[in-house]
């Protein structure tokens, strides 16, 4: 697949800005049970310790820990699905993204400042100060100028590429629930 220009990729931001603010969509669900493994859920559980149950989160660790343990506020990655959907550009590709919740919902600092919680399903999560970059992985994917885009200084403010998240009321989450700022 032949991926975006930075020009294609600015051309397409005004539908992502158009994501609702209040609450939106659980528009997909994915668990990373290995290295490059993705799984598309219906019904995900969302556990205090564990993150999405059956996801490689915990067992994966981070370089953003002195030990390399997993990191307690990235525990989930969430994505705009308007967002993926344009560097994607195809349904069956937004899981390659890496990210474990995609929904309908402005993710922006202003809209979703750390600290701030949202329900989901029976679960409520609350979104933390960890910032959410493109890696490798994403620029090979999706191109350089798809990174580029999510990383610059608008798409940051935007939370282009995502937001990290930890869970702080356990419960089931599915595909087409409502998310919500409390």
């Amino acid at each position: 697949m032949e991926h975006l220009t930075r020009e294609q990729l600015e051309a397409g931001l005004d539908h992502v800005l158009m994501s609702p603010k209040g609450s939106g969509t659980v528009e997909l669900i994915v668990r990373r049970p290995d290295f490059d493994e993705r799984e598309v859920l219906e019904i995900g559980e969302l556990h205090l310790d564990d993150g999405l149950v059956g996801d490689n989160w915990k067992i994966r660790g981070s370089n953003r820990t002195e030990d390399g343990s997993s990191h307690p506020d990235m525990q989930l990655n969430i994505m705009n699905s308007r967002c993926v959907a344009l560097v994607a550009q195809d349904p069956d590709r937004w899981a390659l993204a890496g990210d474990q919740l995609f929904v309908d919902l402005d993710l922006a600092k202003a809209n979703l400042p750390a600290g701030t919680r949202l329900s989901l399903g029976t679960a409520i999560i609350e979104v933390t100060e960890q910032p959410h970059r493109g890696c490798g992985k994403f620029t090979r994917r999706f191109g350089l100028d798809a990174h580029r885009f999510v990383n610059s200084e608008r798409g940051r403010e935007l939370c282009l590429r995502g937001i990290n998240a930890r869970v702080v009321q356990p419960g089931m989450v599915r595909r087409g629930d409502t998310i919500s700022k409390l």
